[in-house]
């Protein structure tokens, strides 16, 4: 066989190969269309249990359409490659609903139909970058009867809850009717009549924001049990309750039901502590506590005590006027609320006063999962001290920190022991037959929790209260909000996640997607220190110039001399002339900084990405060129 021959036959094979290795590929694009692996670190495009649970339970198609402005985004490499996180996640719902979600990827060009049905649905562009067009990053999803939810722009800062989310807004769609939140206060939120005013009170801002988002329900104090179709128990400064609403409570969280309980040693909105008191006494039995359903739930509360932290102090004005530091009021921010939890991922600070604390006891099956907690500057005070308190500056006076961070809220895990064992208590209980244990006339009754506890407790009232985080005024017959606190957010955050299905709860915050390259944050570090370095020399230089500069002038004016000599001009001259050369080397500095660490990352990620494909092609080439010279030889 000649030599041309045998090229021509390599040829043929490359070619037969080429054709080969393109029909697999688009095979496989057929047959294993939803097969996927996931080898990144974290997992990232790997949905959670509770997701795949909750996509499988849809019983009517869901459209989604996720708006993108693929060409006003040309320039924003970031949010471009975020865009395409959100993408690869949303295919990954698709892919999992087993074709009940249908997803759409649209770009709305300005001025299209596509940005008209955008702004139909409520989506907003963002002005970003140096785009003239805004951008648009958002999804939309509509249900078979029209229902329609919406997620406006997804901030790449909230990365961690890109699952959470869209899970939401597909579970949102898939289960359209408003979820009933059953109230259990013993404060009047929902507005009552003022005696002394003779007017009737508008309800607390946070009620008014469940209302919008829920059907409340308020079920009273003397409940003895909860319908079938209250989702979520809300559970507010509860007092002197019976044992049959004890047991309902009881008996309705451990059978699957959700419950979000706010108890205080000292709520300071509690009207009926004051109520038959004379005027000038402190009030008293501000307090309330779940004493008999905590020990059972392995929670452990001190309604006699509070929560004194003299770094979260709040500032306030005191009786002659003067601003002091109330150890008693609060405002957690940062750190002190959970970053992995999606009820205080995005909080900026939640004020509380005269809070309490929790602890999981010992012997508990349960966990508590802080979601805001002290600061260690702190002491646990008698809460006596705080009944009755016209100068809070005295709660410095014998402070002494303890060194510990008291958890203020958290979410109770675990399976939850009845604080019945015995069954239903007598008084809820009608039997024929006297003698039968109560056990046995209530086969329902449960002695542990049936699925894992779904339960929030607050050690504080007083933050559901208006005038801890937000001003409200009437506006020509309108109310009008304006919020100093998250506290609100902190309320609708706990409520829309609880009153979710236990799957949507279980949906946590997961790890970041971005992977900066290592290597060009270190000369990014590097960098930055040299042109420190050189900024500090060059402010120097500067200020000493305009400190010369001013000097002259003083000069000047002190010798009473209007006009300059030449000497003095030109030495002026020389200083102006300095003073701009330093500025225009500043700002050269800080570009060059940028083109530096912009020519590094560019450089390494031309290696990182390019020298794998190059080297396997030089490896081929090589391969065929040496079969070649084997042949011939």
């Amino acid at each position: 066989m000649s030599t041309k021959t045998q090229q021509r036959l390599s040829a043929s094979s490359l070619v037969l190969l080429g054709i080969a290795f393109i029909v697999a590929v688009s095979l496989s694009n057929q047959v294993f269309r939803g097969w996927r692996i996931d080898l990144t670190e974290d997992r990232l495009y790997t949905l959670s249990d509770g997701t795949r649970n909750m996509l499988a339970a849809i019983e009517e198609p869901i459209n989604l359409y996720f708006y993108f402005s693929d060409q006003a985004s040309r320039a924003l490499p970031s949010i471009r490659s975020y865009a395409g996180r959100v993408r690869e996640m949303l295919e990954e719902f698709e892919n999992a609903a087993d074709g009940m979600i249908r997803l759409s990827i649209i770009d709305p060009l300005p001025f299209s139909e596509e940005e008209d049905r955008a702004a139909q649905f409520g989506l907003q562009g963002v002005q970003l970058g140096v785009s003239p067009d805004p951008v648009y990053m958002g999804l939309a999803g509509t249900d078979s009867i029209d229902n329609e939810e919406i997620i406006n722009f997804f901030q790449p800062d909230k990365e961690a809850f890109l699952e959470y989310d869209i899970a939401k807004l597909v579970s949102a769609l898939a289960n359209p009717d408003r979820s009933v939140i059953g109230l259990v206060s013993g404060v009047d939120m929902a507005g009552r009549f003022d005696p002394q005013t003779q007017r009737m009170q508008s309800p607390w801002m946070v009620y008014q924001q469940a209302q919008q988002l829920f059907e409340v329900r308020n079920l009273g104090t003397t409940l003895t049990e909860i319908a079938d179709d209250v989702s979520l128990l809300w559970v507010v400064q509860p007092k002197n309750l019976s044992t049959g609403t004890l047991y309902a409570i009881d008996q309705f969280v451990l059978g699957g039901g959700k419950a979000i309980i706010f108890v205080d040693p000292v709520a300071d909105v509690d009207p009926a502590s004051t109520e038959g008191m004379p005027q000038g006494m402190p009030p008293m039995g501000q307090g309330s506590d779940l004493p008999e359903l905590f020990d059972a739930w392995g929670i452990e509360f001190s309604a006699m005590e509070v929560v004194a932290d003299a770094e979260l102090a709040l500032q306030i004005t005191g009786m002659d006027r003067r601003p002091l530091r109330h150890y008693g009021y609060l405002g957690v921010t940062g750190d002190h609320m959970s970053a992995d939890d999606i009820v205080t991922a995005e909080l900026n600070v939640v004020h509380l006063a005269t809070a309490g604390f929790l602890r999981a006891r010992e012997d508990s099956t349960t966990a508590l999962e802080p979601l805001l907690s002290s600061s260690t500057i702190t002491q646990a005070m008698p809460a006596t001290r705080f009944s009755f308190l016209p100068d809070p500056s005295v709660l410095q006076d014998g402070f002494t920190p303890g060194g510990e961070a008291f958890v203020l809220a958290a979410r109770v895990s675990g399976t939850l022991q009845s604080a019945f064992p015995d069954g239903p208590p007598p008084d809820t209980v009608s039997s024929a037959d006297g003698d039968l244990p109560a056990s046995d006339t209530n086969p329902d009754h449960l002695a542990e929790s049936a699925e894992p506890a779904a339960l929030i407790v607050v050690a504080d009232v007083d933050l559901l209260a208006d005038h801890l985080w937000v001003q409200v005024q009437n506006f020509f017959g309108q109310q009008i909000a304006n919020a100093f606190a998250s506290n609100g957010a902190f309320v609708v955050n706990a409520l829309e996640n609880l009153s979710g299905s236990s799957d949507l709860i279980g949906v946590r915050s997961r790890a970041s997607y971005t992977r900066p390259f290592t290597r060009v944050e270190a000369l990014r570090v590097d960098a930055e220190a040299r042109f420190r370095e050189t900024e500090q020399r060059l402010q120097a230089e500067l200020d000493e110039t305009e400190r010369r500069l001013v000097e002259l002038q003083s000069a000047r004016e002190d010798s009473g001399n209007i006009l300059l000599t030449a000497e003095q001009q030109d030495e002026i001259d020389r200083f102006v002339d300095q003073r701009a050369s330093i500025r225009q080397e500043l700002r050269a500095v800080q570009r060059g900084l940028d083109e530096d660490i912009e020519r590094l990352g560019t450089v390494l990620k031309v290696i990182n990405i390019g020298l794998v494909p190059v080297l396997l092609a030089v490896f081929v080439l090589l391969a065929v060129w040496r079969r070649n010279r084997r042949t011939d030889a």
